[in-house]
């Protein structure tokens, strides 16, 4: 009877022991909360409105009279509405773009929507926005241009103090916002109050981000601020285009001083991220569904299609990047119709290529777990929990899933997830799928990150199989899917 009560102790404490497994170290450096659920929320709005849209132009030169701004239609609610029926998660106004003219009533200077015609000078394009989004539950985010090419005192210490006292303005009466973006465009000529020159300024000290970005955090710890990726207080990089795509290999980490020294020449660090990078920072992929950023007529035949909008975000939200797709008004005050249109296909697009997880219902195998505790199994892949994940051990740092489904199905795309609260490690993987009786690769790949999602031609078969190829550390995986 001994015997037996040992055997079953025994039996009990390698139970408990098997659970009580260590989790991997962390690969430093990993997101905050905020940056982690800032990209988790994948895609954003862009909305320039201001008197270019009246003037034809993209940048203003700060000289516009202010009465030509009459969207005699204004309607945001039509926006916020088409902005969540396509997915989007936020939308960010631009407030202020180059040409300094305020679209909110700002008590600072008279370069604004209460000294104009429209709506009798009662008009609030800011307010009006952050109302309707409250409205529909569709976060608010704002972009403050810290060039002004119409202000007097640009290029000298008056106008930071001036910036500084618009961006309280902003936070103290239309907050919180979600995401604050700050441009990378910074001096140059302008009308500066009426004196038309050209005033160049040090864009990394002038503005004095620290105490800039200060301000921010001060109103909102949970406002993320997209910056320029050489201050290490941003949260979130430029991707080094505006066409639409990040890196095939895209880390969520940079060094900011080493952006700082290369000059213009970082633009490819910024598309690929640094694998030794030692701030997380991760790539927002902005671009515009026209050719311009703000409204013109003559684009009206030129809305990027379902397709096109289907393969940006492939490869900007597809490679772990949250995409920011500009959607803008015309002068009515509307968003146009055939941009409505053209976003609806793309989001039934999206909706019908993974309304399906094939690997939901089918058996998941890996050739190892870490400490073989059921903590870090493969089932942890496939159980949607996004806080449990499959591991190995410390000193393995390849591994292998496989998917095996009831019969043979038609498989197209394979998405990916890595945990990154514990940092991005995967350096390269590729996927297979078993045909005429043997493994064939049919796609290879870099980077994980936040989502990974592969396309491959379409093809029938019985198992797919994902292979880590190479990894920082031990690969720490939450999630596989498969369509």
């Amino acid at each position: 009877m001994r015997k037996i009560y040992f055997v079953f102790l025994v039996i009990v404490s390698a139970c408990i022991n098997k659970n009580k497994v260590a989790p991997p170290d962390v690969v430093f450096p990993v997101p905050t909360q905020v940056q982690l659920d800032w990209q988790e929320k994948e895609l954003f709005a862009f909305i320039h409105f201001t008197v270019n849209t009246f003037t034809d132009k993209e940048w203003g030169y700060g000289d516009e009279d202010p009465n030509v701004f009459n969207p005699v239609d204004f309607d945001p609610e039509q926006w916020v509405k088409t902005l969540k029926e396509a997915g989007f998660k936020g939308a960010i106004l631009t407030a202020k773009h180059h040409d300094g003219f305020c679209l909110w009533p700002s008590e600072f200077t008279d370069h604004s929507v209460k000294n104009i015609n429209w709506q009798n000078g009662n008009g609030d394009v800011v307010g009006e926005l952050k109302k309707a989004c409250d409205r529909n539950d569709l976060e608010f985010g704002i972009y403050l241009s810290p060039w002004d090419r119409n202000h007097a005192e640009y290029g000298r210490p008056a106008y930071v103090e001036y910036y500084q006292n618009q961006l309280n303005e902003l936070l103290d009466n239309y907050g919180p916002i979600f995401e604050i973006w700050f441009d990378g465009a910074n001096g140059g000529d302008g009308y500066y109050g009426g004196a038309r020159e050209t005033r160049k300024i040090d864009d990394q000290v002038y503005y004095k981000w620290d105490e800039t970005f200060k301000i921010v955090k001060e109103h909102n710890a949970n406002t993320l601020i997209r910056g320029d990726a050489r201050n290490s207080l941003t949260e979130s990089r430029w991707c080094g285009n505006e066409q639409g795509y990040i890196g095939e290999t895209n880390w969520n980490m940079v060094n900011p001083d080493t952006l700082l020294a290369m000059g213009k020449k970082r633009i490819k660090v910024l598309n690929t991220g640094d694998i030794n990078g030692n701030v997380w920072m991760p790539a927002e992929v902005d671009v515009s569904i026209r050719h311009g950023w703000f409204y013109h007529a003559s684009e009206d035949t030129l809305v990027k299609t379902p397709d096109q909008l289907y393969d940006i975000y492939l490869n900007s939200v597809g490679r772990g990047a949250p995409l920011l797709l500009n959607v803008t008004p015309d002068r009515r005050g509307l968003i146009p119709e055939q941009d409505i249109a053209s976003l609806k296909g793309w989001k039934e697009k999206i909706d019908k290529t993974f309304a399906t997880n094939l690997a939901a219902g089918a058996k998941i195998e890996v050739d190892s777990y870490r400490g073989n505790s059921d903590n870090f199994d493969a089932s942890k892949l496939t159980d949607g929990n996004k806080e449990t994940y499959w591991a190995t051990n410390d000193d393995v740092k390849t591994g292998t899933i496989s998917v095996t489904f009831e019969k043979p199905t038609r498989v197209n795309y394979v998405l990916i997830q890595e945990y990154l609260k514990l940092g991005q490690r995967v350096k390269s993987f590729s996927v297979d799928v078993f045909k005429n009786g043997e493994w064939q690769q049919v796609a290879q790949g870099t980077t994980i990150g936040l989502k990974r999602i592969v396309k491959m031609e379409p093809v029938e078969t019985e198992q797919i199989r994902l292979r880590i190829n190479d990894s920082r550390a031990c690969p720490v995986i939450s999630n596989v899917e498969v369509y």
